[in-house]
């Protein structure tokens, strides 16, 4: 999943981007309202944590902005401003949640995983589909009733294959979901995440749609 933070605390900004990539996130950092406007617009973002108190623009009007162009992606406010006023006014803008700083990164990432839910729609954090149940609270996979050991990246891929089982996603999707800015990609990057999959899954797993994507199949 390709998420979006915004803040322009060094120190906080640093541990928010750690905890997330640690998570299996994909993340993009930028320090500035302005370069969040340029952001947001890119369009690739499925999940983005805003800071309020913003150079060159507010926080809560970058936010008015998001919601008024129509994108449905979730937005977590994580800010010091902590008067109940200023909740309903983030919340009112189109806010998913709000967190005041100085928060746990470990309370972050699970209000992360809860708004993720309740975006999509699930009430639990796992989604099995045939004889596949991805957990990504717990980074767990199971395989018929076994538990298989995924790297960070494999998982990335199956998560957001997982996101909606059976849709087919494409090659782009994939690289946006797994990789961050400034890092590199590999032309068969994708390719290889999916080679080791089929080996550790089942070769009939993730099946190819020629000049689309891919999609999970549902294998009981």
């Amino acid at each position: 999943m390709r998420v979006l933070v915004v803040e322009d605390d060094p120190m906080i900004g640093r541990a928010v981007v750690a905890a997330l990539r640690h998570g299996g996130y994909a993340v993009d950092w930028v320090l500035d309202g302005a370069e969040a406007e340029l952001a947001f617009g890119n369009g690739v973002y499925e999940l983005a944590l805003l800071d309020l108190g913003l150079p060159r623009h507010d926080g809560l009007e970058i936010l008015r902005n998001v919601r008024r162009s129509g994108a449905k992606l979730p937005i977590l406010i994580i800010t010091a401003r902590d008067s109940v006023a200023n909740r309903i006014a983030g919340l009112d803008a189109g806010a998913d949640d709000y967190l005041v700083k100085p928060f746990n990164v470990e309370e972050l990432l699970a209000r992360v995983r809860a708004v993720i839910r309740r975006h999509e729609g699930r009430g639990s954090p796992e989604t099995t589909y045939g004889a596949l149940t991805v957990d990504p609270v717990q980074h767990r996979v199971l395989f018929h009733g076994a538990e298989v050991d995924l790297s960070a990246r494999e998982f990335a891929v199956l998560e957001a294959l997982m996101r909606e089982p059976g849709a087919v996603v494409s090659r782009e999707k994939l690289e946006d979901a797994v990789y961050g800015w400034g890092e590199e990609v590999g032309s068969n990057s994708i390719e290889v995440h999916l080679h080791h999959l089929r080996r550790k899954l089942d070769p009939q797993l993730i099946r190819n749609v020629r000049g689309v994507g891919y999609r999970i199949a549902r294998l009981e």
